[in-house]
């Protein structure tokens, strides 16, 4: 949590060892920064503001060989565990701060716990958007009680304004950071997940460029069980924290995608504070590809009737693509954390993981332009259980002999066993069949 104001002060009473925004800490200074007493407090603080959300047995455990535990952070009021770490630092404000507000100046999930906390503890709160803001947001954020300005056609000029309505109003500009407060909030999710399932193997977290929750959770876990193993999956596309872990520092250099599917996962704003405590303390950081967080979101959806994000699912993306071997067999704690998926991305995330999981899939064939041929293929598409989603008939650009009519066929089918039936009998009675391969 990076704090601008006043030299950061404000927080002093809350945490006296917290750090100032521009020195660089030592692994020792870090290790004095949160501290499992820390987490302690802040669990007891938060206790009455947050869900203890639920971490229960997965019917997705007997498809991986594993015992699963799913830690549902997605069902917090604001779809997000940004919210322990929100409310933990807005209840150690001073109150003269509390009284003048806050202020942030992003669509992501902080500012929407921001918002919410805020307006439940009274505190003037106030969120700058820009105006290509996807409309929900904007409303979202109103909804939950923030005075919401739009300004700018980026989100550097809204930070920009925001910066500047802090120093003119005496507000405290909120951006997301690594701080004590916040990771303190954050780790209680570990705290929780200890105390909830017993004889935990191992623990699974979303890292990225937010890897505050996996390094404030790790400080937990690692305290009351150093035997259980603590990993972060973050994505191929952007390996922000391997590559900061390799390089000793956080790496500002790596390109980041800013399409609102990913969320946080891509972000490089996390400081030495996380890095330092996850190189100490977390066993081992994998990466899974955007097909493997598809089927994530798919698994979830279907198993556990969760709509989550990319965020969410990533850590269970690491189970679905293979990438942790050694846990078979083991009792397995998966971290949730964030539900916020517009409503258009859902359906293209769900269609094309579908697709992706091999359940719908798409072929062409060229028939004659007869009565009942295409009732035939209809009748053949029943017999062999498949559903059709979508079929077109070409006539006018067929290349083959005349009078002869292509059909462009979509079905959904089972799983891959039957989508492999499916094309085998295809092949067998049309043998000029194309499978659209994807």
């Amino acid at each position: 949590m990076k704090i601008v104001s006043r030299n950061e002060e404000l927080l002093r009473d809350a945490l006296s060892c917290l750090p100032q925004p521009s020195s660089r800490t030592s692994l020792a200074s870090c290790n004095r920064l949160i501290r499992f007493e820390d987490i302690s407090a802040a669990a007891f603080k938060i206790q009455c503001g947050v869900q203890k959300t639920p971490c229960m047995y997965s019917r997705l455990s007997k498809q991986y060989g594993m015992d699963i535990y799913l830690k549902k952070e997605f069902l917090q009021y604001t779809g997000s565990v940004k919210e322990r770490g929100v409310l933990y630092l807005l209840m150690s404000l001073p109150q003269e701060q509390q009284r003048k507000g806050v202020i942030v100046a992003s669509d992501s999930n902080f500012s929407m716990a921001v918002a919410h906390h805020a307006s439940e503890l009274r505190v003037p709160v106030f969120v700058i958007l820009c105006t290509s803001t996807a409309p929900a947001r904007v409303r979202m954020c109103r909804e939950y009680g923030a005075m919401v300005i739009s300004y700018g056609t980026t989100g550097k000029d809204s930070q920009l304004h925001a910066r500047r309505l802090a120093q003119e109003n005496g507000y405290l500009y909120l951006e997301e950071e690594d701080s004590a407060v916040y990771l303190s909030g954050l780790g209680t999710v570990g705290l929780e997940m200890y105390e909830q399932v017993p004889k935990l193997d191992a623990v699974i977290f979303p890292a990225g460029g937010h890897c505050g929750l996996l390094a404030g959770s790790a400080a937990a876990l690692k305290h009351l069980n150093p035997h259980i193993s603590v990993i972060g999956v973050e994505s191929e596309s952007f390996p922000v924290l391997q590559q900061s872990l390799k390089a000793g520092h956080p790496n500002d250099d790596q390109a980041c995608n800013n399409h609102h599917f990913y969320g946080d996962v891509s972000g490089v704003c996390f400081g030495s504070n996380s890095l330092q405590l996850t190189g100490k303390l977390v066993d081992k950081v994998v990466a899974v590809r955007e097909e493997d967080i598809l089927i994530a979101m798919l698994r979830l959806l279907e198993y556990e009737r969760a709509t989550v994000d990319a965020e969410g699912a990533i850590g269970l993306a690491a189970l679905v693509a293979g990438k942790l071997p050694e846990l078979k067999g083991k009792r397995v704690a998966v971290v949730i954390c964030s539900g916020n998926l517009e409503l258009h991305l859902l359906q293209q995330c769900i269609a094309r993981a579908l697709t992706l999981d091999s359940r719908v899939c798409r072929f062409s064939l060229v028939i004659s332009d007869c009565p009942g041929d295409m009732s035939k293929l209809l009748e053949f598409l029943a017999r062999e259980e498949t559903r059709v989603l979508d079929i077109k008939q070409e006539r006018t650009f067929v290349t083959s002999e005349l009078f002869t009519v292509e059909v462009i066929c979509t079905v959904e089918t089972r799983d891959k066993i039957h989508t492999a039936q499916l094309r085998n009998a295809l092949l067998e009675r049309y043998p000029t069949a194309a499978w659209t391969e994807r």
